[in-house]
C-alpha cells in the first residue's frame, strides 16, 4: 500500500491549509460564540471546490480521489468542525448519493449547484426514535396518483434549516422492513416541510442543526432516488463515505491540538522555564502525536481502498472509531497542557473538545463501529435480535 502523496495532492493540501488559516480559523471563535451559521463562508467552500470534490467534473465537481478529499477535510476540520460538517454533509452524504443513485436528470438538476455552493443539501435519515436502526423508520411515504405523500419527523439533521434540497428517507411498506425503504429528493420549499433549529448544543454551535416535520409533503415519482427498497442501500453507502470524512476531520482536530499545545508550551513560562521543559507536558504532547499519526494512517488506508474500488466498510469503521475517540482524547490533553487558559475560548482547544465529542455519536456511535468490526472478525452479527437457539 503506497502511502506517499503526489505533488498534486500536496499542493491541494497546502492550498486547503492556507484557506483554512486565512478564511476559516479567523471566524471560528466568533461564529461559535454567536452560535451562528456562516452561509457566506459555506459559499466560499463551494468556490474553492470543496463541496463535491470527488464528484465528476461533468456534474460540477473536481473529480478528485478520496485520499485527496480526505486531505481537504482534514485541513477544514483543523480550522472549524462546523465548517467541516458542511463539507461532509454536502459532499459525502448528499452529492455522493445523488451521483451514485440518481438519474441523469437528477444529477444535472442538483449536482452543479450543490458542488458550487449555490444551494445546500441535507440528509434526513435520523428520527426522534430511530438512530442506528435505520430499518425502523417511522416516516411514511404513501403512493398517490401524482407521486408520493411523505409524513413523519426527522431529528438532528445538519443543514436542515438552510438546505434547499433534502434527501428524505421514508418507509413505503412497514411489512417489508428495510426492503421497503425509499429515498426522495425533496425541495425544502415544498408545502409541509417545516424545519426548526435545535439550540443548546454542546459543540458544533456554528453548524446548523434541525428537527424537521414532514406533513403530507407531496413529491412526484421522479423525486425518488433509485427504486423502492434502495433507500437502505443509499443510506449505508452514504454513511460509508460520511464516516470517512468525519474521521478525516477528526485527524484535523488532533493536528490542531498538537499545534496549539506545542505553541503554548514553548511560550508559557513557569518556574523560570517554558513548560515544554517539563517531562509530563512532553508526555501529553507525545501521546497526541501518536494518536494523530495513527488516525491519519487509518484514514489514509480507508481512502486508498475507496480509490481502488475495494471493500472498505470495516476499514472505514476502524478509521472513524479511532480518529473520533482520538480527537476527544487529544482535545482533553491539549486543555491540560494549556491549564486554565485552555478552559476559555482564547485558545481553540476547548472548542476542539466540545466539537469532537459528537463525532463519537453520529454516523454510527463508537459502539456501533465496534460491532461492525466484531462482526467482521467473528462472523456473528450482534445487531440482530437474539434468539435462545443462538
Amino acid at each position: 500500500m503506497d502511502l506517499e502523496l503526489s505533488d498534486e495532492q500536496r499542493l491541494i493540501a497546502e492550498t486547503a491549509r492556507d484557506f483554512t488559516d486565512n478564511e476559516i480559523a479567523p471566524r471560528a471563535r466568533d461564529s461559535d460564540r454567536a452560535a451562528s451559521f456562516d452561509r457566506e463562508l459555506a459559499g466560499k467552500l463551494g468556490e474553492m471546490g470543496y463541496l463535491g470534490a470527488p464528484v465528476a467534473e461533468a456534474y460540477g465537481g473536481r473529480g478528485l480521489d478520496y485520499v485527496t478529499y480526505g486531505l481537504i477535510v482534514e485541513e477544514v476540520g483543523r480550522g472549524d468542525s462546523s465548517m467541516r460538517t458542511v463539507v461532509s454533509v454536502q459532499t459525502s452524504l448528499v452529492c455522493g448519493s445523488i451521483e451514485r443513485w440518481g438519474t441523469e436528470d437528477q444529477k444535472k438538476q442538483w449536482l452543479p449547484r450543490l458542488c458550487s455552493g449555490e444551494v445546500l443539501g441535507c440528509f434526513a435519515l435520523t428520527e426522534p426514535d430511530t438512530g442506528s436502526d435505520a430499518a425502523s423508520l417511522r416516516t411514511r411515504a404513501t403512493k398517490t396518483d401524482a407521486g408520493w405523500r411523505i409524513s413523519g419527523q426527522k431529528m438532528w439533521i445538519s443543514l436542515g434549516n438552510v438546505a434547499e434540497v433534502a434527501l428524505v428517507f421514508a418507509q413505503t411498506d412497514p411489512d417489508k422492513a428495510h426492503c421497503g425503504l425509499a429515498c426522495f429528493l425533496v425541495p425544502t420549499s415544498s408545502d409541509g416541510y417545516s424545519p426548526q433549529e435545535i439550540h443548546g448544543k454542546l459543540g458544533l454551535r456554528a453548524s446548523d442543526t434541525a428537527a424537521i416535520a414532514l406533513d403530507d409533503v407531496e413529491v412526484s415519482d421522479d423525486a425518488m432516488l433509485g427504486e423502492i427498497g434502495d433507500g437502505f442501500k443509499v443510506a449505508m453507502s452514504a454513511l460509508d463515505s460520511g464516516r470517512y470524512s468525519v474521521a478525516a476531520g477528526c485527524v484535523g482536530i488532533c493536528e490542531g491540538c498538537v499545534g496549539a499545545s506545542v505553541a503554548y508550551s514553548t511560550e508559557r513560562v513557569q518556574f523560570g522555564v517554558p513548560i515544554a521543559r517539563f517531562q509530563l507536558v512532553q508526555e501529553l504532547i507525545a501521546d497526541m502525536i501518536v494518536k494523530r499519526d495513527a488516525a491519519r494512517l487509518l484514514v489514509r488506508r480507508a481512502g486508498i481502498l475507496k480509490d481502488a474500488g475495494e471493500p472498505n466498510t470495516v476499514e472505514t469503521s476502524i478509521a472513524k472509531l479511532y480518529a473520533t475517540e482520538s480527537a476527544v482524547e487529544c482535545a482533553n490533553a491539549a486543555i491540560q497542557v494549556h491549564g486554565g487558559s485552555g478552559y476559555v475560548d482564547d485558545h481553540p482547544v476547548e472548542r476542539y473538545l466540545r466539537d469532537a465529542r459528537v463525532t463519537t455519536l453520529y454516523e454510527g456511535t463508537s459502539q456501533i463501529h465496534k460491532l461492525i468490526i466484531g462482526r467482521d472478525a467473528t462472523g456473528v452479527n450482534a445487531m440482530t435480535p437474539y434468539a435462545p437457539s443462538d
